[in-house]
């Protein structure tokens, strides 16, 4: 079985429902890594009296059978506005080469993955 890892920056106020929609999608998991800061395009400087105000993101990080990698990215996307509003976030994915501690993911996953072929 082969993995892809997609790699999700999230609006904070969105990262439980990024989670559910991925898991409702067929992901087993994820790992989440608090307070990211990034820019976009244009850098945005908001301050309020003086201190500076960012938006922060989380990290979302989702090891998926590849076979159900775009349907779940697609879904991380439409729950997190992606295309709809400049600056909410992005997903990306990437092949696994190899992993290791996934076996009970892969004993749940057969069925799906046989059912979606």
């Amino acid at each position: 079985m082969h993995f892809k890892l997609i790699i999700s920056f999230v609006e904070d106020s969105k990262t439980y429902a990024v989670m559910d929609a991925a898991r409702l999608a067929g992901a087993t998991g994820a790992t989440v890594i608090n307070n990211a800061r990034g820019e976009g395009l244009s850098k945005k400087k908001k301050t309020f009296f003086g201190l500076s105000l960012e938006t922060q993101r989380d990290v979302v990080l989702f090891l998926v059978e590849e076979h159900l990698s775009r349907h779940i990215l697609e879904k991380i996307a439409e729950i997190g506005e992606f295309e709809e509003r400049p600056g909410t976030g992005i997903a990306i994915q990437i092949d696994v080469e190899d992993a290791v501690g996934v076996m009970h993911q892969i004993e749940k996953l057969v069925d799906v993955v046989e059912d979606e072929l």
